[in-house]
């Protein structure tokens, strides 16, 4: 009876080696693709958590809140865990997770992936002059979920960022320094309040300022570019 382990038995060094499975994730391992910003630039969707990985090996990754949810059955209820899962690297990169399990482990670890998957680009600019680097949001950004609203202000070098517990996490994580915050609704809703403020974050590159302005011809796209590639790979 010991010998039934199956496929989550045998070697375990092999479950660490990453098998892509998608074709961007082909391009990614072998180094075809070499920055995310060639993946955003054509909005390619990412499918898998290695591919943010593997460009951001710094990401950290931090619990927002775990609540339970229950469902009314015959037999009672059922109860699950929900968590909210952020990551970030500090420096102009932020994800949100948020996932369902039946275990607390399962969900926070279900989150971290739902995270990576959600990445974005966070654009960073100046409240005055254009001194030194970048240090706040380059311009007024709102985010809503439910009837949560968040609003996000530049703000002068030195200010560090005035907001409530959750959302400076956030802020902190996307690498802001400099940020005021505005919010109504029922901020008390913690998942609404975290949710709205990723949206926020997220539209700092939906702004399109003059400097954004030059036309910049976007070429073939990276699936386009190495078809051969993909089809020999395919034929293996």
């Amino acid at each position: 009876r010991g010998n039934r382990g199956g496929a989550s038995g045998g070697d375990r060094k092999e479950s660490n080696t990453w098998v892509p499975v998608t074709k961007l994730g082909r391009l990614v391992k072998d180094r075809y693709i070499t920055s995310l910003e060639q993946i955003y630039r054509f909005s390619l969707p990412i499918k898998e958590s290695q591919i943010v990985d593997h460009f951001l090996p710094t990401l950290k990754d931090e619990v927002v809140k775990i609540m339970p949810v229950q469902k009314q059955t015959t037999a009672g209820q059922r109860t699950r865990f929900k968590a909210f899962v952020v990551v970030g690297d500090g420096n102009g990169h932020l994800g949100l997770g948020v996932k369902c399990a039946s275990e607390v482990a399962t969900a926070i670890r279900g989150g971290i992936i739902a995270a990576k998957l959600s990445v974005v680009p966070v654009r960073k600019g100046y409240w005055g002059n254009k001194i030194g680097a970048p240090h706040t949001i380059p311009s007024k950004v709102t985010g809503k979920c439910g009837s949560v609203s968040v609003r996000l202000v530049p703000a002068p070098r030195g200010t560090g960022i005035v907001a409530a517990r959750a959302p400076k996490k956030l802020l902190n994580f996307a690498g802001i320094q400099d940020c005021y915050t505005s919010s109504v609704g029922h901020t008390k809703t913690l998942g609404n309040f975290v949710k709205a403020t990723f949206q926020a974050i997220s539209r700092t590159f939906g702004y399109l300022t003059p400097d954004l302005w030059a036309d910049q011809p976007l070429g073939e796209t990276p699936y386009q570019e190495f078809s051969e590639y993909l089809s020999q790979t395919k034929k293996r």
